[in-house]
């Protein structure tokens, strides 16, 4: 039998959220899949410049991209992801709470309010993301381009030295 790379997401999520981090990391977070992996019928090729606050610009090259997914995610008050990348850009957009997003190369937390955007730059581009609210739920919809057919949306990694960046406790 063949395992869906959208079951294995929602594994390693579902899995994410019963680690064995600090207990405010083990706040659940739900995934909805909006959409299965869907195939461009033409050849479909993105550039995607991206310069957050204190870094150079980020250029990232999708010259295949050809699958995409859309997922819409819930992220429970205080839950964590853990370290993680993905095989592509994924944007997304704060539909509900406050969403924080933290590079493993600088540490530096990057907040995203209700109504705001930001884009994982993905090829290996090691974050966490969480939800700071102590009371309400933060929903994303995050849509993931250049997904390779049948592989993951998700790669988790080890993340860097938790002495210069622990997994965030908000």
């Amino acid at each position: 039998m063949r395992i869906s790379p959208i079951r294995i997401l929602v594994v390693m999520l579902a899995a994410a959220a019963c680690t064995t981090q600090p207990a405010m990391a083990q706040a659940p977070i739900q995934v909805e899949l909006i959409t299965p992996i869907a195939e461009f019928t033409d050849d479909v090729a993105i550039q995607v410049r991206n310069r957050f606050y204190g870094r150079g610009t980020d250029v990232m090259n999708l010259r295949d991209a050809s699958n995409i997914a859309v997922a819409k995610l819930t992220i429970q008050p205080k839950a964590v992801f853990p370290w993680h990348t993905h095989p592509g850009p994924v944007l997304i957009t704060v539909v509900e709470g406050d969403f924080v997003y933290v590079l493993a190369e600088d540490c530096v937390d990057r907040w995203y309010p209700l109504g705001t955007a930001v884009i994982d730059a993905g090829f290996g581009n090691i974050h966490t993301a969480y939800n700071p609210s102590e009371t309400e739920e933060t929903v994303v919809v995050a849509t993931f381009l250049g997904v390779p057919a049948g592989g993951p949306l998700t790669i988790l990694d080890d993340g860097p030295d938790p002495g210069f960046c622990p997994l965030p406790a908000p």
